[in-house]
């Protein structure tokens, strides 16, 4: 909780912002619900990002990533200050963190930028994510659905 003020005024930077919808609180329930883990990203000690993740089964309504296998997550995530883009950070603290996912058992890691947001989907690409399927309208807005799966037992 005491990242709160932190993360709220990251998420008024214009470049988050953008793809953020604002509205969106932390409060005390949604910080213990079981199915998210939410993450302030830091490099030698600065926190530069957050991500969270979540279980694409166990809701209320029909999740667009509800037909993945049980175990499976989404992710979404944002850089705060300006300074850290375009650096490769995104991608590299990506790639970590579904690298922990798999490791933890997730068969399926899944998210969905907007289809308008080139530098996300670049760092999705390049973390080895692929879309899915075709772009798609939903309670959040437009998204491309895109995935990566686990690899299997003896590939690299």
């Amino acid at each position: 909780m005491n990242d709160l003020p932190m993360l709220t005024a990251w998420r008024a930077l214009p470049h988050v912002a953008e793809w953020w919808d604002g509205a969106e609180v932390y409060d005390a329930t949604k910080l213990a619900d079981p199915r998210l883990t939410l993450s302030v990203v830091s490099c030698d000690g600065t926190p530069f990002a957050f991500q969270q993740s979540y279980s694409v089964k166990g809701w209320d309504f029909d999740h667009h990533f509800g037909h993945f296998p049980d175990g499976s997550r989404g992710i979404d995530q944002f850089i705060g200050p300006e300074a850290w883009l375009g650096q490769g950070h995104g991608t590299a603290f990506i790639t970590q963190s579904v690298a922990q996912m798999f490791a933890d058992g997730a068969p399926v890691v899944c998210t969905d930028p907007h289809p308008d947001n080139a530098r996300a989907i670049r760092a999705y690409e390049k973390a080895g994510f692929r879309a899915h399927g075709d772009v798609m309208d939903t309670e959040w807005g437009l998204i491309l659905p895109m995935s990566i799966r686990a690899p299997e037992e003896g590939e690299p």
